[in-house]
């Protein structure tokens, strides 16, 4: 038996099959780094449009995590995406340093009592440790950006950008100092921001107090009797003990109706709705004598049950009647619709009792509970009220209550003079910065939409913004207030530029160091140098300010606002947030143009990661077992406007994606081999009609890819790309032309036709993997024939693709008539490989029966419809010859029948025919084969 191996032109590639990508992908990122790839895509974008993506910087502290992950490897495909469509898309990585948790660590390793400038110190080797160690972290996603110059919050020169934001805030005058409730943590010992609040189950002691009136008349005469015959109180219901102290007032609500109800020794007053319930928690009977509009008690006073002053009724439309008694105790200093209301009818700030000190202790001179810690001091309250029988009833509760999300302490809201950013203050110029906010973001396009409406609710509502806090690690408020006034000095803006300056030589330990005399010569006597810090959601909220036009100019010619800014869903009150109201001071737009929310990562359940669960899956361990790749294609998979499911069984799904993409990839370079792109590529018009389909399905694909890529929907992309390699690849194309690529002659034109075709759709594909799959990308662009440079992403997208010209006889719709009749067939020969009727299947002969517009189409593959179909002998005859056993198909007005072939099975091609042997110099070959190896060869004009 004669060898025809070697007359056959088998695959051949040494792009291996196996990706082995823990190994594979720490070469690449050397190879990307020797190669200087991020700076020669700054040189080749030089004169292109931009697309700037402002990265929102991650915190310093601790290793990376899988959203860590998520967030970097969207940013990567986006900026790849958009070099690839013909933009200069840099890419500069940034890192939040100051701030609450660092100092913490601090603390935790070395002790709280340090110096200030020694704490400081160590914050800064801390985070510089921090970056690094995530730095590394982040490159191993394969990540492309500016690493060595990176920008970070704690640079001089950020810090000092920081500083000349504020004054430019200042100048504007939205800045002002005043006393409001903030959320405090005892354990920070600072205020926090809304983003460094979370909720826990917190179990609370709940009273019922009754307050004595004081205006018995008035009320009286409110509920419309003549006099009120006992002893009357309203009653207000609370689930914070410790604030009964610093009680100033009474709420309800104007239009509730509020019932006068006798309970034998006394009357109480109770919103009519909660009567029965209030009565039956406090163990008694009683009935209703009057009923009052909410509006009638305004202003009665009332005495606060042991102390020698009065709490007046004000009206806020607050007040529910969810739980409770309908009437609510207000002390200003602890919450924030108290300090509204009471501030609404004329309480100044010097009358709001602040009793609690920073550390949660009351102050000394606080009768009965002077020198207790708050929470300790719940049970000595309660046990006074009960001692003054004010105490209606107590109980013990489960309920979310504000915690700090460092310590995990509970919070109480604090009356603190703090500097705050005003939303409705009036600006020296222009709208409020509410005003502007609003009108930013209905100029802000939105992905997913709904995000839209989200940051709009949250600036709506949101209180003034206080930025200042009472910690040693954070860029200071460099305010000199006069002593006597407490007002701002009058050349505050110029004296914060100077302290910028020193600021941008010696960081923040500058203005730490100084002696007000410095800078205000003789005057400095008059002066307090204050101490807050910047709030850390100021830090990142002004880098827009100094980074893109400072440090790291990457804005357009139109001012440095950025093209995108993306980061998941809670940094609508965070980051997204933040940048908003700066931009909105500083520029009087958004610093962004488009904002792109993900999700949270949660395992296969949709139960949220956690160590205890043991459902945590870390980055680290992914890109050591499977490799980045996998988990970028996983990204990429994934529709991030809701939650991100990942485990370890979706993670290996997407693997098994991986090895169908890499094989198809694997396929187009083997079957490459032996062609030069320079001399055996074929102009589009000497190409066979099933080749020319082919590259004209890859373009249709590539429009459609690039439109996803625009709209940032990858999850498309990646269907795309894989069911191309599955179906109208694997599934039909690669199929059909082995036969051809492998038997025909190595330079005929049938071949060339092929390999210009997989030349081209392998030029498109490493481009359209490129941004998802960018480890591979590269490996495989290094394996393609011709002339080429150091990166796939050193170019953009391909534009070798050739459209079918129009009126092109065999057009799209004739190949999807045409796969539908071969998936019906391939359908046919399952069913006849399982009953034993036929092996392979080329030991098949198929005869197909249709009406008279299928036989026509199908007879302009002319005897090539045997190759398409990938059987032995592929006949066609009008539907009404079908015999009774012919099989009814799927595909309308088509019959078919198969059958094994009795022909002799042709050594080479295995094509079972009917001149296998004729030839007596090759008896074992059909005649194609001979005419293929010793002849002229044979001429496919189709298929």
């Amino acid at each position: 038996m004669t060898d025809y191996k070697a007359t056959l032109n088998l695959p051949d590639t040494a792009f291996p099959m196996k990706a082995g990508l823990p190994q594979r992908e720490p070469q690449i990122l050397q190879r990307w780094d020797s190669i200087g790839l991020y700076q020669k895509l700054r040189e080749i974008g030089k004169d292109r449009p931009k697309f700037v993506l402002h990265d929102g910087p991650p915190y310093a502290n601790g290793t990376i995590h899988i959203g860590h992950a998520v967030n970097k490897i969207l940013k990567d495909m986006i900026v790849r995406s958009k070099t690839l469509s013909g933009f200069d898309a840099p890419y500069v990585p940034g890192w939040d340093c100051h701030g609450l948790p660092i100092e913490h660590k601090v603390e935790v390793t070395h002790g709280k009592n340090l110096p200030a400038d020694k704490t400081r110190e160590l914050c800064r080797a801390y985070a510089a440790e921090q970056v690094e160690g995530q730095k590394v972290e982040f490159i191993r996603l394969g990540v492309l950006g500016d690493w060595a110059n990176p920008y970070k919050t704690m640079d001089f020169a950020n810090e000092a950008g920081e500083i000349r934001a504020l004054a430019e805030m200042v100048k504007g005058g939205f800045v002002f100092k005043g006393l409001k409730p903030v959320n405090w943590c005892f354990d920070c010992g600072s205020a926090l921001a809304e983003a460094e609040v979370e909720y826990q189950d917190k179990k609370s002691s709940t009273i019922d107090v009754a307050f004595p009136v004081a205006d018995e008349a008035k009320l009286a005469a409110a509920f419309g009797v003549p006099s009120l015959s006992k002893p009357a109180s309203i009653v207000i219901w609370t689930t914070t003990p410790w604030t009964i102290p610093a009680n100033q007032a009474l709420n309800v609500h104007p239009e509730f109706t509020y019932a006068l109800v006798d309970v034998g020794d006394q009357l109480l007053v109770l919103a009519e709705e909660l009567v029965q319930a209030c009565l039956t928690r406090y163990g008694l009977e009683g009935s209703v004598i009057a009923t009052a509009p909410g509006a009638a008690l305004e202003l009665i006073n009332f005495r606060h049950p042991f102390y020698d002053r009065l709490s007046p009724v004000y009206l806020a439309e607050y007040v529910e009647l969810g739980a409770g008694t309908g009437v609510v105790h207000s002390a200003p200093a602890y919450g924030e619709d108290d300090f509204v209301t009471c501030k609404r009818y004329g309480m100044v700030n010097d009358d709001i009792l602040t009793p609690v000190q920073s550390n949660g202790v009351y102050v000394e001179s606080l009768p009965f509970f002077g020198g207790q810690f708050i929470w300790k001091a719940n049970p000595a309250i309660v046990e006074k009220l009960s001692e003054v029988g004010a105490l209606m009833h107590t109980e013990t509760i489960s309920h979310s209550y504000m915690h700090c999300w460092r310590h995990k302490s509970p919070l109480i809201y604090r009356a603190t003079a703090q500097w705050f950013v005003g939303m409705d203050k009036q600006p020296n110029t222009g709208n409020t910065l509410r005003q502007r906010a609003v009108k930013a973001i209905e100029d802000t396009q939105f992905v997913p939409a709904w995000g839209q409406a989200r940051l709009h609710s949250m600036i709506a509502n949101r209180p003034d913004w206080c930025i200042s806090r009472q910690r040693n690690w954070g860029v200071p408020i460099p305010f000199f207030l006069d002593k006597a006034t407490g007002e701002l000095h009058p050349r505050t803006v110029e004296l914060m530029e100077e302290v910028a300056k020193r600021v941008e030589l010696e960081g923040i330990e500058a203005w730490f160091k100084l002696d007000p005399a410095e800078l205000l010569g003789a005057e400095a006597g008059n002066y307090d140098k204050i101490s807050d810090t910047l709030d850390v959601w100021f830090d990142s909220g002004t880098t827009h300010w100094h980074v893109l036009r400072g440090s790291h100019p990457m804005g357009h010619a139109s001012g440095p606002r950025a093209d995108l800014y993306l980061e998941g869903s809670d940094q609508h009150r965070g980051w997204f947030h933040s940048s908003l109201l700066t931009g909105c001071m500083l520029d009087d737009h958004a610093p962004y143009r488009e904002l792109l929310t993900h999700g949270f990562t949660v395992d296969e359940s949709g139960r949220k990661m956690s160590k205890s669960l043991g459902n945590v899956i870390a980055p680290q361990k992914v890109n050591d077992t499977l490799g980045a790749d996998i988990m970028r294609l996983w990204v990429s998979a994934t529709d991030y406007s809701g939650e991100m499911a990942v485990s370890d069984q979706i993670l290996q799904r997407s693997a098994d994606a991986y090895r169908r993409i890499r094989n198809t990839a694997r396929f187009l370079l083997s079957n490459l081999s032996g062609f030069n792109p320079a001399t055996d590529l074929l102009p589009a018009e000497d190409m066979l009609a099933l080749d020319r389909w082919a590259v004209d399905r890859a373009l249709l694909l590539q429009n459609e890819l690039q439109e996803h890529y625009g709209e940032y929907r990858f999850w498309n992309v990646y269907s795309k790309v894989h069911n191309f390699c599955v179906q109208e690849l694997g599934g039909f194309y690669l199929d059909i032309i082995k036969d051809r690529q492998y038997t025909t002659a190595s330079d005929s034109q049938a071949r060339r036709s092929c390999q210009t075709a997989l030349f081209h759709i392998a030029e498109a594909l490493v481009r359209w993997i490129a941004p998802i799959l960018a480890f591979t990308a590269d490996e495989l662009w290094e394996y393609l024939p011709g002339e080429r440079n150091e990166s796939v992403m050193l170019n953009t997208w391909y534009e070798g693709l050739t459209a079918l010209p129009e009126g092109f006889e065999l057009d799209r719709a004739y190949w999807d008539r045409v796969m539908a009749v071969k998936v019906a067939v391939n359908k046919e020969m399952e069913v006849q490989r399982a009953a034993k009727a036929i092996g392979g299947n080329l030991q098949a002969e198929v005869t197909l029966y249709a009406e008279d517009a299928l036989v026509s189409d199908l007879n302009k593959l002319s005897n090539e419809l045997r190759f398409v179909l990938i059987t032995s002998t592929a006949a066609v005859a009008p539907l009404a010859s079908a015999p009774a056993d012919a099989v009814v198909t799927e595909v309308a007005g088509l019959k078919l029948k198969v059958v094994k072939s009795a022909h002799a099975k042709c050594a080479r091609c295995w094509h079972c025919r009917e001149d296998v042997g004729v030839n007596p110099e090759h008896p074992e070959i059909c005649g194609r084969c001979v005419d293929n190896i010793s002849g002229a060869g044979e001429v496919r004009h189709y298929a």
